[in-house]
């Protein structure tokens, strides 16, 4: 089987894909770049074996990352441990396929380039793909899997830290909906998840507003990401839930490269 390794700039994810596309296993780390392949090792086959799977059920490496310091102990942990080269996202042979029309090209993130490859192969017509990420990033794909650009802002938990960080007197709250549609917070932590979550919610039905707008064709509305079904649940803007929207996109670059 093939593992997957998105790396992220908060974690990384290891996935085994079967043959057809289908994810059989899927794991999360936190991401630190000092990380060696043998700590990597040591902790992949302990999860391996609790899933019921030998090491050399991997027979292949493909890796998606935006931390560059972290690529070189994942490419050695591809050959010390499981005796293959992995492929890297965006390098020969596994280059990306699809159009990315933006004034530098060069600079669009792995983790994005490869959610506009698996969505496109999915649904069909323009797209905005929405990930909640470190970062949450919003990538418009037209009807041709073309990546046209999007927007940058800042994920929710940087946003919550930066509050609890910068507010002497602010508690650190968790991540989760209201207990109700109302915007009067009554104590401090209630006006801090008002402030945070439908904040949030009403940045992002705005610039999916704008964005459809400025596309001027319908467009479906893709989420992918850890928080995409805690936001799913009050607010209307998407038409489809992908979780593991980035390792499809792996899958499906491996298979090309190797065709």
């Amino acid at each position: 089987m093939l593992l997957a390794i998105d790396a992220g700039n908060t974690n990384i994810v290891f996935a085994l894909v079967a043959d057809g596309g289908d994810i059989r296993a899927r794991w999360r780390i936190a991401t630190d770049a000092r990380r060696t392949a043998d700590e990597y090792a040591v902790w992949l086959h302990q999860l391996l074996q609790l899933e019921g799977h030998d090491r050399g059920v991997v027979t292949a490496v493909i890796i998606g990352t935006v931390v560059p310091r972290a690529l070189h102990n994942l490419q050695v942990l591809a050959s010390k441990y499981f005796g293959v080269t992995a492929l890297v996202a965006g390098h020969p042979p596994a280059t990306y396929g699809i159009e990315l029309d933006v004034v530098e090209p060069s600079t669009v993130g792995a983790d994005r380039a490869l959610n506009v490859i698996a969505a496109h192969r999915r649904y069909k017509g323009d797209l905005i793909v929405v990930d909640f990420g470190t970062a949450t990033t919003f990538d418009v794909v037209d009807y041709d899997g073309a990546y046209k650009g999007g927007i940058i802002a800042p994920g929710i938990n940087l946003s919550l830290d930066a509050l609890f960080a910068a507010a002497a007197k602010l508690p650190r709250i968790a991540i989760e909906p209201p207990r109700d549609t109302r915007v009067i917070g009554r104590t401090t932590e209630d006006q801090m998840h008002v402030g945070i979550f439908w904040g949030y919610v009403a940045m992002m039905e705005g610039l999916v507003t704008r964005l459809k707008a400025e596309i001027g064709r319908p467009a479906k509305v893709i989420a992918t990401g850890g928080l995409a079904t805690l936001f799913d649940q009050r607010t209307a803007i998407f038409d489809a839930i992908e979780p593991d929207l980035t390792i499809q996109g792996l899958g499906l670059l491996y298979r090309r490269a190797t065709a």
